[in-house]
């Protein structure tokens, strides 16, 4: 076989391969957003089929046999055809190692199981949502079996992190932030009740459009739709959704979900044209993607000059229910530090502690120390135990995210890794350029502009680890929680 001719192979099958993403990305859009409550059956076998077909795709003996020639010939590719030779026979190799008939179950499962968790969630009932959330489990306990179980479903999403690293980096922050958190709860809380004044859907979706023109999101590559749990779905750098929830009776909620998933949104449309198609194109880690939609979320929009820069144009979208309130008090409103039940409700601070408890249960639950009947106990039990709060409810509590049952057993530490990440930006942002001043004038041009540079444009075409040193140095996660001491003591007057 020629160079060329191998090359040219490569581009056809990654090609293929972006073309089944798209059309199950289309399907499980529909299904979260517009399609009726109860189609997810149909979806359910096209997702099967495509799953089952994609595999057979990948996992041909010749495509082993055409990864295994280029990479003989690694010497004689640039980095981009090296980088894509190197990630495609390390997908090569975990596939594989997955029979195509467990593949194909698995894909039909999690249909179902988005689909019966929307409706556990709606009437709080661990119960129905517990058989297909044991399946989903013994699936992943299998998965891990193939691999190196202290690793393999961390190294999804973060590739290089395991259960050792993990232990260390919460431990580090319990360390830190605990003793914050039992000192700000002896101090006064700012008044927040106006967020949770009556705010109208429809004012909202245009806050919302207001909030991604802030961004610098184009809407001609960028749309948004509404769904249960907000996300972002990336076809390529050209195509990219972001969902929201609105809740009437919280107008923070979708800000903040929109600013966050524009931050993912901003990531995605960032990448260079050089890598779409191709296995390099879409985020190198959720750890990495993390940073990025917190960034935006926390460290910008969460900031006193983003706020003030803001808060004008968000008075004249909510007269009524903001006239009495000044960007000063909607600045500590939204900082307000405070244990809770709501995850994607969490202050900046709380939040590991909310991500610990989740992580805590996976391990177990991969492990095999913990029944998926237990679940709902130990939720609680732990959310007692670090939050100092008791679960009224499955639905605020063990259903509150969909992540298991989309089978993503092993993400919720990239959100922990993904704020730290940021924290480490911002202070090297800091020292590159004056931040704060065109961010207090609304101006988000130069920050995006400093993360498309240091973070955005590879892709998958650098390491996670170097994308992670390209922005951040030395990764040093102390650096997290000197941002959120410093932060919060000023704010709490500690």
């Amino acid at each position: 076989m020629e160079l060329n001719e191998a090359l040219a192979k490569l581009a056809e099958l990654q090609k293929k391969m972006y073309a089944y993403n798209a059309a199950s990305s289309s399907l499980y859009l529909d299904g979260t957003t517009v399609a009726p409550k109860d189609t997810a059956e149909g979806r359910g076998v096209a997702l099967g089929i495509l799953a089952g077909e994609q595999h057979k795709l990948f996992s041909a003996p010749e495509v082993g046999e055409l990864l295994d020639f280029l990479w003989e010939h690694r010497d004689e590719l640039d980095q981009l055809h090296r980088r894509q030779a190197e990630e495609l026979r390390r997908s090569y190799a975990q596939l594989t190692r997955i029979p195509a008939d467990e593949y194909m179950e698995y894909a039909m499962l999690t249909n179902e199981a988005g689909d019966v968790w929307r409706r556990a969630k709606e009437k709080g009932d661990f119960e129905l949502f517990r058989p297909v959330l044991e399946k989903l489990v013994a699936f992943n306990i299998k998965f891990a079996g193939y691999y190196d179980s202290s690793k393999a479903l961390l190294n999804e999403y973060e590739r290089g992190v395991d259960t050792a690293y993990l232990d260390e980096f919460f431990a580090t922050l319990r360390e830190r932030i605990v003793p914050l958190i039992h000192a700000i709860g002896e101090k006064e809380q700012p008044d927040d009740s106006f967020l949770r004044r009556h705010y109208p859907a429809e004012a909202q979706r245009r806050f919302s459009d207001y909030l991604m023109e802030v961004l610098g999101l184009d809407r001609a590559h960028c749309t948004i739709g509404e769904t249960e749990h907000p996300y972002t779905l990336e076809f390529n750098n050209k195509d990219v959704r972001i969902t929201t929830h609105y809740d009437e009776d919280n107008v923070s909620f979708s800000m903040y979900s929109v600013i966050h998933e524009g931050g993912h949104a901003k990531y995605e449309l960032g990448i260079s044209d050089d890598v779409q198609y191709t296995c390099l194109a879409g985020g190198v880690s959720m750890g990495v993607h993390e940073s990025q939609s917190r960034f935006y979320e926390n460290l910008i929009g969460r900031s006193k000059p983003f706020v003030e820069a803001i808060f004008p144009r968000m008075q004249e979208f909510f007269p009524e229910q903001l006239q009495d309130v000044t960007a000063e008090q909607f600045y500590r409103a939204v900082n307000k530090a405070q244990p809770s039940l709501i995850r994607t409700e969490a202050d900046e601070l709380t939040y590991c502690l909310h991500i610990m408890v989740r992580y805590e249960i996976e391990k177990q639950l991969i492990s095999g120390k913990l029944a998926v009947k237990d679940v709902p106990d130990t939720w609680n039990r732990l959310y007692k135990e670090y939050l100092g709060i008791d679960v009224p409810n499955d639905r605020q509590g063990c259903l509150q995210d969909s992540h298991w049952s989309g089978g993503s057993f092993g993400y919720f530490p990239s959100y922990a890794l993904g704020s730290a990440y940021g924290a480490q930006m911002l202070k090297n942002m800091e020292r590159d350029m004056d931040v704060w001043g065109p961010v207090s004038r609304g101006d988000l041009s130069q920050v995006s502009g400093w993360l498309g540079e240091k973070v955005h444009k590879f892709g998958g075409l650098l390491e996670p680890a170097d994308v992670v040193k390209n922005a951040c140095g030395q990764f040093d996660p102390t650096v997290f929680a000197d941002y959120l001491e410093k932060k919060y003591s000023q704010l709490y007057g500690l």
